[in-house]
């Protein structure tokens, strides 16, 4: 809640769940969930993206704030 960027980036995410029925989406709160941030090394730039595969290794990140057009394309592998 206290992050701007993630909330701009709640509402493209929204909008892709309903566009790409098939993406899974998870959402991480940086205060929460201490363990899965050092996992995945996210840093302290907000927001981060990780794009996984099946079986959970990370294939790319997009980290800051983006547009949906600049969402769409990193989705696209």
């Amino acid at each position: 809640v206290w992050c701007p960027s993630c909330l701009i980036l709640n509402k493209h995410l929204k909008k892709l769940k309903e566009e790409y029925s098939n993406l899974i989406i998870s959402r991480l709160d940086y205060d929460m969930d201490e363990e899965k941030i050092f996992k995945y090394n996210i840093g302290d730039k907000l927001p981060v993206m990780i794009l996984l595969d099946e079986e959970g290794n990370e294939l790319k990140r997009l980290i800051g704030e983006k547009s949906y057009n600049e969402i769409v394309d990193f989705l696209e592998v």
